[in-house]
């Protein structure tokens, strides 16, 4: 693999991670806000790494681990370009 390939596709996983990191990120806080829990969802949305918990503790278990997950590749691919 060329140093170019390589850097294209760290560019690519970490554009595409961030992208989902964000969706995943609004898509819990308007979860949380649609089942009236107003104070976690402003919560969330203003300490963004609360998201994942309070989206387990209060019924999306899916979303929680997926924020997670999104996050971890998102941090691998940033160290990886570096």
């Amino acid at each position: 693999m060329t140093l170019e390939a390589r850097d294209a596709a760290l560019t690519l996983s970490l554009v595409g991670a961030f992208a989902l990191l964000v969706t995943l990120h609004v898509v819990t806080v308007f979860g949380l806000a649609r089942r009236r829990h107003f104070a976690a969802a402003l919560g969330a949305l203003l300490l963004p790494p609360l998201a994942p918990y309070c989206a387990f503790t209060r019924g999306m278990p899916a979303r929680a681990a997926a924020w997670i997950a999104s996050a971890a590749i998102y941090a691998a691919a940033f160290l990886l370009s570096r």
